[in-house]
């Protein structure tokens, strides 16, 4: 009920506040230019006229004209959308998509022309990356990738510098744990409990963007990267698409998509099944995992409304649906048990009585998410305000006898959030040389944890002062919710002093009121050079403040599992803090030739309070604690080149990831890791040092009806850590795997107006079958082992109408 309430006055407070700042901004500039804007209409309308009457032109002629204006206009001779990509040339970046969408009118009334590329531009131009390192992947590199749509969202994040694959879908993005925000269409999507990248899925977008680095100010919570994705619409992405995809391990992934636009109205949905045998990664080196079904469900929606070429609404909702078998590893006694139960005479005596090999653990994840947001200009200013929720939950279910023997504990878990927000960002373009921007968030999020546990009671000590259990199993109930708020606000301002140098600064103040209640002002200053041609330096500071995950902050009880088998050998729990850092930021690009560009990117960040993550139980759910000092640092070097059919790149990147002194969750570890580790620096458990990425692809046949494209990738890995002597003091096997795909389209193969394009597919992951593994079971807060996917053949047929 208080969450309801306070969704309300979130989104009444977002209607107010839009409502109150476009009646401000509409009165000054009727009372500042009434005269002109009466002169500007006489002008337009002629102006109008003429254009509508070149467009019809154009069309009867079958030639086409671009231009390039403040507000984008442009105008094609295609049937129905044309897409350009305009180049920001004072930062060097895309700045959207153009969209015009021409509608055919009546006999009497002309073609009514809705252009809609002045609003992409605007809305890119909310969030500026000045100063920040971005890699892009547009339409092209989604598809040219192995699996193109179908491939996983981490899998196509990893081809940026400076990412590191993970277990469980994660990724690590330069030595940071999983403190990634996902962005749809500028608007940021609350943290849930499981990795989003799971429940994000490749074909939701028409382009993404991954940007790291000293972030200007707009920036907040998340910061070690931001992805943004531009979901597909109905103006770009019109028509069908229907797709069945599928082969090894009982792969079957079926998917459909349609879109279109009718007036004023755009309309997009996407919705995908997923079946397969490698839902969570295998414990163990075979070909096929024991034990790991999988079957998870996707669903995407956008509405948009274009009120006029200033104004336009848009709705976005998702659905994930992911239900899992976790896999089994054979041979095993005793995993997430505690010592003093681990070492007992009852588990002695139980031991073999419960085969690991045939555990039957399950667990569901289900994320829904919907986006509603108002974008509008106003003479100099632009902004984009918007309300979100989503919900995410988690539910696990244990092998009652097989947890119970295997780990001393049965638990059945149950977590759920509920997070609702607004967002709103402001432009003003001030001046010439100065663009000013600021706005707000807001979350109100309720989390609800229920636990039913079997246990073993204790029933005393042995002459040796070693515990005793009773053999008769006990239940244990636990349950806990709370209601908190994380907000932020910003300011900045876009100089450009000199046509050849931009400085971006600014202040960004947050606050989190959950399980702890911390504020920062945080400043930010980014510089952008451009001293010779086709060289582009820049460097960056930036304080950020995260605050610690409401959904992995764990609240238990310790005292209801004392005197049992699940009885924390560490009875502390300290609450985890916000993380507190110094960013800073440099680098380079240079552009060789036309088509091949070079960069070099170095980075360091000083933290308090450094936030890490850890599986500490069976369920796959990850629990937050802090280490009270932490370094990262590390450098990236990246180059790629295009033209024509052909396209290369590679990365390479070094980074080091180290923290001191666990402060907080203590229960969760051994007494002597956190004695080791008080005084002394270890590696953070994803800390890997060298990893690197590299892609080509080439299109045969590109200027007939028949293109075939073939590309391949590699992903290479030094290693992740593992316990040596010390904790983390050891390093799994490094790792290169390839990934090849053959895509050949026929355009028009049936020769039906109904039906367009024909696409066969043949996609093969780890090319050359390389064993490796991703984690040991071993680390500090590491379950159990992984190994990544062997050789995996796909092939698919994808037809569109």
């Amino acid at each position: 009920m208080l969450v309801s309430r306070l969704s309300f006055l979130l989104a009444c407070s977002t209607v107010c506040t839009t409502a109150g700042f476009l009646f401000c901004i509409e009165n000054a500039q009727a009372q500042t230019a009434s005269t002109g804007t009466v002169q500007a209409a006489q002008t337009v309308q002629p102006t109008s006229k003429k254009k509508i009457v070149g467009e019809k032109k154009a069309l009867q002629t079958s030639t086409s004209t671009s231009t390039s204006t403040s507000t984008s206009t442009s105008t094609s001779t295609s049937t129905s959308t044309s897409t350009a990509r305009s180049l920001d040339t004072g930062r060097g970046r895309p700045t959207g998509q153009e969209t015009v969408s021409i509608q055919p009118g009546l006999a009497s009334t002309p073609e009514r022309v809705t252009v809609t590329a002045h609003l992409d531009r605007a809305r890119s131009e909310l969030q500026p990356d000045t100063g920040a390192t971005v890699y892009r992947f547009d339409r092209q590199a989604l598809e040219t990738i192995p699996g193109g749509d179908n491939a996983p969202l981490n899998q196509v994040l990893l081809q940026a510098p400076g990412v590191a694959q993970d277990s469980y879908g994660q990724i690590h993005v330069r030595g940071d744990h999983n403190e990634v925000q996902f962005r749809l269409d500028g608007v940021q999507l609350p943290e849930g409990l499981n990795v989003f990248g799971q429940a994000l899925m490749t074909r939701f977008a028409d382009s993404m963007s991954l940007t790291t680095g000293a972030l200007p100010s707009e920036f907040g919570f998340l910061q070690a990267a931001v992805v943004d994705i531009t979901t597909k619409n109905g103006t770009t992405n019109s028509g069908g698409i229907a797709s069945v995809y599928g082969g090894a391990r009982d792969y079957f992934l079926p998917s459909l998509q349609y879109g279109g636009h009718k007036g004023k109205w755009d309309y997009f949905a996407t919705a995908d099944f997923v079946h397969d045998r490698v839902g969570i990664e295998n414990t163990t080196r075979s070909f096929n995992a024991v034990h790991d079904l999988s079957n998870q469900y996707h669903f995407l929606g956008h509405l948009r409304y274009t009120a006029d070429e200033n104004t336009r609404i848009s709705f976005i909702a998702g659905v994930s649906n992911a239900e899992y078998q976790l896999p089994n590893n054979p041979g095993q006694q005793t995993q997430f048990s505690e010592p003093s139960y681990a070492g007992s005479d009852l588990a002695q005596k139980l031991n073999g009585s419960v085969d690991s090999a045939s555990l039957n653990e399950r667990q569901k994840q289900i994320t829904d998410f919907a986006i509603l947001a108002l974008q509008k200009e106003i003479g100099a200013f632009s902004l984009q305000s918007s309300v979100f929720t989503r919900y995410s939950s988690l539910r696990y279910s244990p092998d009652e006898l097989g947890d119970l023997v295997y780990n001393g504990i049965a638990q059945r878990a149950a977590r759920s959030v509920f997070s609702t927000g607004t967002q709103h960002d402001v432009t003003w373009h001030a001046a010439k040389d100065h663009t000013v921007r600021f706005g707000f968030q807001v979350f109100v999020e309720r989390t609800i944890s229920k636990t039913d546990s079997t246990v073993f009671g204790a029933s005393g000590v042995d002459e040796d002062g070693n515990p005793t259990f009773d053999p008769t199993p006990i239940k244990v109930y636990d349950g806990s919710g709370k209601t908190g708020t994380v907000y932020g606000l910003y300011a900045q301002d876009e100089w450009t002093p000199l046509r050849n140098l931009t400085v971006n600064y600014g202040l960004r103040f947050d606050g989190v009121s959950e399980y702890t209640s911390e504020k920062q002002v945080s400043p930010r200053l980014n510089v952008v050079w451009k001293p010779w041609k086709g060289a582009t330096l820049h460097a960056g500071y930036s304080r950020y403040f995260t605050p610690p995950p409401f959904e992995v902050v764990s609240s238990s009880a310790l005292y209801k599992f004392a005197n049992t088998s699940s009885a924390s050998e560490v009875m502390q729990n300290s609450t985890v803090k916000a993380e507190r850092d110094h960013y800073f930021d440099a680098g380079i690009q240079q552009q060789i030739l036309p088509g091949w560009r070079v960069s070099f990117d170095a980075y360091y960040k000083l933290a308090n309070n450094l936030i890490d993550e850890g599986q500490f139980g069976a369920p796959i759910v990850l629990s937050g604690f802090n280490y009270r000092k932490g370094q990262v640092n590390g450098y990236e070097v990246s180059t790629s080149y295009d033209k024509g059919p052909l396209s290369l790149y590679g990365n390479f990147s070094w980074s080091r990831a180290i923290g001191k002194d666990i402060t907080s969750a203590q229960f969760n570890f051994g007494q002597d890791d956190l004695d080791y580790i008080r005084h002394r620096w270890i590696h953070l458990d994803h800390d890997q040092r060298w990893t690197a990425s590299a892609g080509a692809a080439y299109s045969f046949f590109h200027r007939s009806w028949h293109p075939l494209r073939v590309s391949a990738t590699m992903v290479y890995g030094s290693g992740l850590r593992a316990d040596g002597d010390v904790p983390n003091g050891a390093v799994v096997p490094q790792y290169a795997t390839f990934n090849f795909a053959a895509v050949q389209t026929f355009k028009n193969l049936f020769g039906h107006s109904f039906l367009g394009n024909t696409q066969i597919r043949l996609d093969v992951t780890n090319l050359f079958d390389r064993t490796y593994l991703l984690r040991d079971g071993s680390g500090i807060g590491v379950g159990a082992p992984q190994y990544g996917l062997r050789r995996t053949i796909l092939t698919g047929i994808t037809q569109s109408f």
